[in-house]
């Protein structure tokens, strides 16, 4: 995509000259590398894995729960090839906190085209909003039975939420609804307070810090990587936010002020990574 037609939020023209071309370009094909190993690990998930999963649970839920917990698995594994080969390095502080999640909406800011899949692995029980045309790859099956499309009407997207949230599952969704600009800001959509507020889960905020995510951002060339450091993905847990205080609104005004409260509680903690002891060279933005 030549520079002429990024938009202005996502252009990395300020981004600083490469220091070691060597260690650049093998962080590039490495990265690419990756991409190759989970599409193929995709493939042979949806094809040769998941259809004997099929052949022994029946239940469409629990058949669902199955795969999800698998596939956090399978995400932890190509979490640990990419950090053995350099790609990238993981910190998470409360690592058992995350993995014993249940039944809330897990919001976060997103910077990358891999949170959801760092933080699926972190979550066993999570499931995610995913895009529609998905359902006509080699993973359709997968998708249908075990996650939610965004193509899906709006109130049988809600009660399939709920569905999962009463049975203990979390649901991630990235409130601006596409990835975190490197300047300026995206204003956070309400679809995640509304569903919040229809299955009555409380929200459980993640703010996503580290190095500048350059190469997994939106519009950013395929050959790219960060030019002076590795992809750091630091998550912080925020303070949860409990849905009681907005039931007694209505739902528009319920929905507004808890978007809101999301967009509050990350800004907050986006500015307390920065002040700390990490350097704020991502979502300076924030």
């Amino acid at each position: 995509m030549s520079k002429k037609t990024i938009d202005p939020k996502y252009s990395h023209d300020d981004l600083p000259k490469v220091k070691n071309y060597l260690w650049y370009h093998y962080h590039c094909f490495m990265k690419l590398f990756s991409y190759l190993y989970f599409g193929v690990g995709a493939v042979i998930l949806a094809l040769l894995v998941f259809p004997w999963f099929h052949l022994f649970i029946h239940d469409k839920e629990k058949f669902g729960i199955k795969t999800r917990a698998f596939v956090s698995h399978t995400f932890r594994v190509f979490i640990k090839f990419m950090s053995i080969f350099d790609v990238i390095k993981l910190n998470v502080d409360e690592r058992e906190a995350l993995k014993n999640l249940r039944g809330k909406i897990i919001v976060a800011n997103h910077p990358s085209v891999l949170d959801f899949v760092f933080i699926m692995s972190m979550v066993p029980t999570a499931t995610c909003i995913v895009r529609g045309s998905l359902i006509h790859s080699p993973l359709g099956g997968v998708i249908k039975s075990s996650y939610i499309t965004n193509t899906t009407d709006f109130d049988e997207m809600c009660e399939e939420c709920k569905k999962l949230l009463n049975l203990g599952c979390n649901v991630i969704i990235f409130p601006e609804g596409t990835r975190t600009p490197r300047h300026g800001r995206n204003s956070y959509k309400k679809g995640a307070a509304r569903i919040a507020l229809k299955s009555g889960a409380d929200v459980q905020p993640l703010y996503i810090g580290g190095s500048d995510k350059y190469c997994l951002g939106k519009n950013d060339p395929w050959w790219s990587y960060n030019h002076v450091e590795k992809l750091l993905y630091d998550f912080k847990i925020l303070e949860e936010i409990k849905i009681d205080q907005y039931k007694d609104k209505s739902e528009p005004i319920a929905a507004k002020h808890l978007t809101e409260k999301m967009e509050e509680v990350i800004l907050a903690g986006a500015e307390a990574y920065c002040k700390g002891d990490h350097p704020c060279k991502t979502l300076n933005n924030y």
